[in-house]
């Protein structure tokens, strides 16, 4: 009997390629922690007054995710980064929700990933974090998708 093809993102990483993984996922969250902050504060008018009360919350639960994936670096024996991915800003309130929406978006695939490669390599308690995470990451792409009037964006 033949197996199936594996796919990429279910391919069984190295305890190294994993750090590597978590830290690109570090950096995006730092960067939606930096997004978040500025974002809340200058998003501009009575349309967007709820998303920017909604934005500080997130940028809370950013920096709780960025702990525990810093965390899971440190139990893999590696150095968390320190590097964010690059911030966006706009003078549009519009844009700044729409960078969000592509953040939150790529983010969730992202983690989608991590946890199939985390269950690949029997690391089932990081799993579960990350799972937890992205329940987080769900809310928001949620929350944004609204804020902008759209169908939430479908992640592969």
């Amino acid at each position: 009997m033949k197996e199936a093809p594996q796919s990429s993102t279910a391919k069984t990483l190295t305890r190294k390629e994993l750090i590597a993984a978590l830290n690109e996922d570090l950096a995006r969250e730092y960067q939606a922690i930096i997004s978040y902050v500025i974002y809340s504060q200058v998003l501009k008018g009575a349309e967007y007054m709820n998303i920017a009360g909604e934005l500080e919350k997130h940028a809370g639960e950013e920096l709780s995710h960025a702990l525990i994936i810093s965390n899971q670096i440190d139990y893999l024996g590696g150095m968390p980064t320190t590097q964010p991915k690059p911030i966006r800003t706009s003078e549009k309130a519009r844009d700044m929700l729409k960078f969000d929406l592509e953040n939150e978006t790529e983010t969730i695939r992202n983690y989608r990933d991590r946890v199939r490669q985390c269950e690949a390599l029997g690391e089932f308690s990081m799993a579960e974090h990350i799972r937890e995470i992205l329940m987080d990451e769900q809310d928001h792409q949620i929350a944004l998708a609204t804020a902008l009037g759209q169908e939430v964006p479908h992640n592969s």
